[in-house]
């Protein structure tokens, strides 16, 4: 297993988390697997879902990280937040071994506009969204 990541989310993401608490009671993972509720869903489980959705080849779990990521670089959000969030491995070894910085207090404010962001394009498809800063 690999270095831990913290996961700052969004108000939206942790009332969706209450919600699913009658589900998942007092288990560790939010999302177990099937078969074994001590083990992470695998990797393939949303691709497989999404295919059974009728988005096979059209869309991928992946894609939505490549959007989220496109978004809010074009928001102007700082590059390394974006990164931190994503959990991508630096490039360079020498920065990936001097720069340790989580970006809690800046990945929470930009979740907080991502859902904000979802939310009014789900209601209002046409509304202009509100900038980052």
């Amino acid at each position: 297993m690999g270095e831990p990541h913290i996961v700052p989310l969004s108000l939206q993401a942790l009332e969706l988390q209450q919600q699913l608490h009658p589900l998942t009671g007092r288990a560790a993972l939010l999302f177990p697997a099937m078969t074994d509720h001590d083990r992470p869903m695998s990797e393939n489980t949303l691709s497989y879902a999404m295919g059974r959705m009728g988005y096979k080849g059209q869309a991928t779990p992946h894609g939505f990280r490549a959007l989220a990521s496109t978004v809010l670089n074009e928001e102007g959000v700082n590059a390394d937040v974006i990164e931190r969030k994503l959990a991508h491995a630096k490039r360079n070894k020498i920065r990936a071994a001097y720069h340790r910085a989580e970006y809690l207090d800046e990945r929470r404010k930009m979740m907080n506009w991502w859902s904000e962001f979802l939310d009014t394009h789900q209601q209002h498809p046409a509304k202009k969204q509100p900038k980052f800063n």
